[in-house]
């Protein structure tokens, strides 16, 4: 049985009927009855688990042969930062009391890293907590998901201007499409060759990208001519808050694009092993574009 948590989610659903196609039995353990609808017509058993309830999650991993973990940034949240890392502590302490034989935890480039990255640095947290609650462990660390940007992308087309905090427009960042990260995951889990203790694998795309490449690309596939717009650093504050976000998850943002400015952020050199997607940027731009469309009109 395996066991994939946040099921619903862009990564998590890839996974899990990547496995459902491969014969495998999958619980799929959400929220919501809701989020369970596709995952059962695939023939997904359906769990309901909130990571901040240590009794739903002991039950969501019991009988499991592998378990799919991820620790998501609360949305809406006052305070995100203490909120996750109460979700870490309760994963951490489900599978320490009942650790199935593997683990693959979905994390972040720059997770090594233990100061000053802001989301990635709950990554870091979640790493650390888990390398001493169970004894198999794959650490998946993705790039900067592609689809991301698909918050900007209405402002950009009813601007003309693409919104960036990658300082310069020129600078090339690793990224990846959620559904690569998925079916890397799902393969991973069915590795029966790991050796114990942990692994970590990263992953990003076929190529790099810089804000202008994205400009650039959403020209081409908008039809409108889109420029890259590298927003001040005095201005950053005002404009996460304004696109929702409290004080307190826009620092987080912002402490983590001031580490990814400065080079800091990317594969640990000499570590674990290093994989591409094949999805290109471009891809899942398009695949953005009418949602993005219908919320710019």
């Amino acid at each position: 049985m395996f066991v994939i948590f946040g099921a619903s989610g862009k990564v998590g659903r890839v996974s899990a009927a990547s496995l459902r196609n491969a014969g495998h039995a999958v619980r799929a353990v959400v929220r919501n009855e809701s989020q369970g609808e596709h995952l059962a017509r695939m023939g997904c058993e359906i769990v309901l688990a909130d990571l901040m309830n240590p009794a739903s999650v002991a039950r969501a991993i019991e009988g499991a042969d592998a378990v799919q973990i991820l620790c998501p940034v609360p949305v809406g949240d006052a305070h995100p930062g203490s909120t996750m890392r109460r979700m870490i502590d309760v994963a951490a302490d489900a599978l320490r009391a009942n650790p199935p034989p593997h683990v693959l935890a979905l994390s972040d480039y720059g997770a090594e890293l233990d100061h000053g990255t802001g989301i990635t640095l709950l990554f870091h947290a979640l790493e650390k907590q888990l390398q001493t609650a169970v004894q198999n462990l794959t650490l998946l660390r993705a790039a900067e998901h592609m689809q991301n940007w698909a918050r900007v992308i209405p402002v950009a087309l009813a601007t003309r201007k693409l919104p960036s905090l990658h300082h310069p427009l020129s600078k090339r960042f690793p990224t990846v499409a959620a559904q690569d990260v998925g079916l890397l995951a799902a393969e991973l889990l069915l590795d029966e060759s790991r050796g114990s203790g942990s692994r970590v694998v990263s992953i990003e795309g076929p190529r790099r990208v810089c804000a202008l490449d994205v400009a650039r690309a959403l020209t081409d596939a908008s039809r409108r001519e889109i420029s890259a717009y590298e927003v001040p650093r005095n201005e950053w504050p005002s404009m996460l808050q304004r696109a929702g976000l409290g004080a307190d998850h826009a620092q987080l943002i912002i402490d983590l694009y001031e580490t990814h400015n400065a080079g800091r952020i990317d594969v640990e050199e000499g570590i674990g092993e290093q994989r591409f997607g094949t999805t290109e940027f471009t891809e899942v731009l398009a695949s953005m574009l009418p949602d993005a469309a219908a919320v710019a009109s």
